[in-house]
């Protein structure tokens, strides 16, 4: 079999981002996510609830499915990013974890628009995100394999990028070809493919999760053909070996401040961004009564964005370092959640607004901009500073304590969300939380080296 060559096995890598990019972006936050919000908020409608009322109780069983698989998500990445390592072999957990996705994301298509089977629909789709997200541990342990320091912010950045556009691209097939509006019609006055033209059974939106399994499937074969297991296979015993590596990683923490404050940094502030990704389209749906159809136009021009930013980003990252990057992200995503949080359809900041303004559309999808253009740059530098602090001869445990601290608190953004919106009655507080979540990472970062920390690392590594 001929060589691979360097280039195409960053290529490849790059594939997973955009085979993997329309589960968040479909489903999460611009397709399913408010289609999910506005049949439940119907649904508790008719039994009665006002509507703020029932946009709550909708938000919050939302916000409920996500704490659920970010606990599930949380607990297990680091116990078998370890178990990879002593393996040595990383391909065929993300193949196992990329038939969850498949799974999940096939299985949204029999949710019902009448609110009969939501947690059938919420099942399905905690599935496929805990694939999706358990699949992110092992690609980017392969990160520090496809080129130097220097190298990896400007490759990771461009990952990002790529798979944003593959996001955009998936968005707008789904908003011309298949999601119907009231009239039944698509965004460009088609009528949905394939058939799917019951608009009262929302076949056109529900094709969705179809739609994204395909997809994957599709754009994860570059991916597989082109990326390999780097390293010779390791003889490890199991569960018992991946417990021990991860306990004695746990352990070092102590003597890596950088490292134990960057974890700690992230894991907050990744559960912000998190946050907003969960709750940007169902805010929309809820708190704006925007259609999908404006939603995913909001989405379009988010991912653009992201993938513009996440271009820039990464040179950025090459010219000043990842950590300053960061810092003027998470500034950013403050400011838009300020604003979200202050403003509804009939007030910005307390200033009322006149009967019908669009003033708060347009401020929305000015944030949507930010949201998506800033969110990529975060993800991507981020990436780029854990390399900076991974140890080389345990990549995938080292990317597993990063998804853990990345994970290990994604219940806390959408249970603050649930008990905020509970206790308020309001969607739009509800979302409050998010900024409290930015403040501490922004803290925290404080105490992180720009570079890394491996010299510890190493006087460490000797020293145990």
């Amino acid at each position: 079999m001929a060589e691979i060559s360097p280039r195409k096995r960053i290529w490849g890598w790059y594939f997973f981002d955009w085979a993997s990019q329309p589960y968040h972006t479909l489903l999460v936050t611009f397709v399913f996510g408010p289609f999910f919000a506005g049949i439940a908020a119907e649904f508790f409608m008719s039994s009665g609830l006002s509507e703020e009322a029932a946009d709550a109780r909708a938000q919050s069983m939302w916000s409920l499915c996500l704490t659920i698989t970010g606990l599930t998500i949380g607990l297990g990445a680091p116990i078998m990013g370890a178990l990879a390592d002593t393996a040595g072999r990383r391909m065929p957990w993300i193949v196992a974890f990329s038939a969850l996705v498949l799974v999940g994301a096939t299985g949204l298509w029999w949710t019902n628009p009448d609110g009969s089977n939501l947690w059938w629909a919420l099942v399905f789709f905690g599935i496929g995100f805990i694939g999706a997200e358990y699949a992110l541990i092992f690609i980017n342990s392969q990160l520090p394999t496809l080129g130097t320091q220097e190298e990896v912010g400007a490759i990771s950045g461009s990952g990002f990028a790529f798979g944003y556009i593959g996001g955009l691209l998936s968005l707008a097939i789904m908003l011309a070809l298949f999601v119907e509006q009231p009239s039944g019609k698509t965004l460009v006055g088609l009528d949905p493919g394939f058939g799917l033209m019951n608009a009262e059974a929302m076949e056109g939106t529900r094709f969705v999760g179809p739609f994204t399994a395909a997809w994957f499937a599709l754009f994860m074969i570059p991916y597989f053909l082109w990326v390999r297991d780097t390293g010779p296979a390791r003889k490890g015993r199991g569960m018992g070996d991946a417990l021990r590596l991860l306990g004695t990683s746990v352990k070092n923490l102590k003597n890596r401040l950088s490292l134990s404050a960057y974890l700690g940094s992230s894991m907050f502030y990744r559960d912000g961004l998190n946050g907003l990704y969960g709750f940007g389209g169902t805010y929309a749906r809820l708190v704006l009564n925007w259609d999908i159809v404006s939603i995913g136009i909001f989405g379009i021009m988010g991912g653009l964005a992201a993938a513009v930013f996440s271009w820039v980003g990464g040179k950025l990252d090459r010219r000043f370092g990842p950590k300053p990057v960061i810092i003027v992200s998470i500034l950013g995503l403050m400011l838009v959640c300020v604003t979200i949080v202050g403003m509804d359809r009939e007030q910005i900041f307390g200033i009322a607004l006149a009967e019908g303004s669009t003033l708060p559309d347009k401020v929305f999808f000015g944030c949507g901009v930010l949201i998506g253009g800033l969110g990529g740059v975060l993800q991507a530098a981020s990436r780029s500073l854990m390399v900076r602090h991974t140890d080389p001869e345990a990549p995938t445990e080292s990317f597993g304590l990063y998804g853990l601290s990345g994970r290990a608190t994604a219940f806390i953004a959408p249970a603050l969300i649930g008990i905020v919106t509970a206790a308020t009655g309001s969607a739009r507080l509800g979302v409050s939380p998010v900024i409290v979540l930015f403040l501490l990472g922004l803290i925290l970062l404080r105490w992180v080296q720009a570079e890394g920390d491996k010299e510890t690392w190493s006087a460490s590594s000797h020293s145990s």
